[in-house]
């Protein structure tokens, strides 16, 4: 197995990693990332397959010792499902889906509708960063309405939800580190009073329906409750705010027609947006014993690192998987991950994407880059710095 070294703070790795990641494959399915002391496979038919392997899990066979500075994050991580393996991780998710159903989620979009062509009739005459005119406020505001969370409350949302996922990137400093841990707990401290209005005021939203589960027996402790409506107001916006810009600076780079947008053809064109240039670059999983996959063997404890862009562009799965096809025949990706943590809100995501980009250019035909988009040190998110257009 080769090793090789690729910093993902270097700045031409930033801005383009996909050079790397061909530059890996070429070395076999698996490679050793010498900047992450971690295996990790960019093949498709490998992270697929390893996603859906329960033998990987993303419990760690030896739990890490956890800094006292970093004491409250690691509380609340400790009851996300997205950390959980079965039985828990089981129990949080039925309980989600149960309130995270297709039917409510299809009924939000008269909703985004609304507030696409809010934010898209308000923008500013002259060069606009789109990121924070309607990328940033667009999904925030729709998973705070589904949670029943007030809007008012969504820069205190965003920002929070920005300092947490720093814990994630790559070269953290003790300074993230403080701001996550502040940020996690303003958090909790505002869903703990939260959630006890909402015990006391009960309404058609879905922090009440986890309240009733609670409340009915599923044993949904007051601290996985709280975790919970972090997780989804985190993820149920940061990665579609960077797939809202990825695709919106792909389409205009690209001069794709507005024909990509129509009903007929937005569907096939949103899945295209999400595999050509995800949001989540990297997800890891953990050995539970023994396993070989296409001729590597990861032994008990064994971490490896799942690289969903490079998947996603993989010539042994996709005809020039390099270049950017709306009417491309929708198939899996490896956006959304795969197997028993695929995400709960890809129906969600998918949603605003297919709603909100045809109202965005539909409304503005002329939309047009004034500067050459730059991609932040944000790794292993991949998302813009700013996305500066003009009218």
């Amino acid at each position: 197995m080769e090793t090789l070294q690729q910093s993902p703070k270097d700045p031409d790795f930033v801005q383009d990693p996909y050079r790397f990641y061909e530059r890996a494959r070429a070395f076999g399915p698996f490679f050793l990332w010498q900047d992450y002391s971690l295996v990790c496979t960019g093949n498709s038919a490998a992270v697929n397959a390893i996603f859906r392997d329960r033998r990987f899990g993303r419990e760690p066979v030896d739990p890490p010792r956890v800094p006292a500075h970093l004491a409250p994050f690691y509380a609340v991580e400790a009851h996300s499902m997205l950390e959980l393996e079965p039985p828990r991780h089981t129990r949080l998710r039925n309980l989600v889906l149960r309130a995270f159903t297709s039917r409510r989620i299809a009924g939000l979009a008269p909703d985004v509708a609304a507030l696409a062509t809010e934010l898209a009739s308000a923008f500013p005459s002259g060069d606009f960063d789109l990121l924070q005119a309607f990328a940033q406020p667009l999904p925030v505001r729709i998973i705070a309405r589904l949670l029943g969370v007030p809007e008012e409350m969504a820069p205190d949302l965003l920002r929070w939800s920005n300092a947490m996922v720093g814990m994630y990137m790559a070269g953290r400093t003790r300074e993230m580190e403080d701001r996550a841990v502040a940020a996690t707990e303003a958090f909790v401290a505002f869903m703990r009073s939260y959630v006890e209005e909402r015990r006391a005021r009960p309404a058609d939203d879905l922090i009440t329906q986890l309240i009733a589960a609670e409340m009915e027996g599923e044993k949904l402790s007051t601290d996985e409750l709280i975790t919970t409506c972090i997780l989804l107001l985190n993820a149920g916006h940061e990665a579609t705010v960077h797939t809202i810009g990825n695709g919106v600076k792909t389409l205009l780079e690209t001069g794709t027609p507005a024909s990509s947008l129509a009903p007929e053809a937005v569907d096939s064109t949103v899945e295209e947006i999400l595999r050509f240039d995800p949001a989540l670059h990297m997800f890891t999983r953990w050995a539970y014993e023994p396993v070989e996959v296409m001729g590597h063997t990861f032994q008990r404890g064994d971490q490896v690192g799942l690289l969903l862009a490079a998947a996603n562009r993989d010539p042994g799965a996709w005809d020039q998987p390099g270049r950017f096809q709306p009417a491309r025949p929708p198939r899996p990706h490896a956006s959304f991950g795969a197997g028993l943590h695929f995400c709960v809100g890809a129906p969600l995501a998918r949603l605003e994407l297919q709603v909100a980009l045809p109202i965005l250019f539909a409304g503005h035909p002329g939309l047009r880059l004034a500067a050459s988009p730059r991609y932040g040190d944000v790794y292993h998110f991949h998302g813009l710095q700013q996305l500066l257009v003009s009218t």
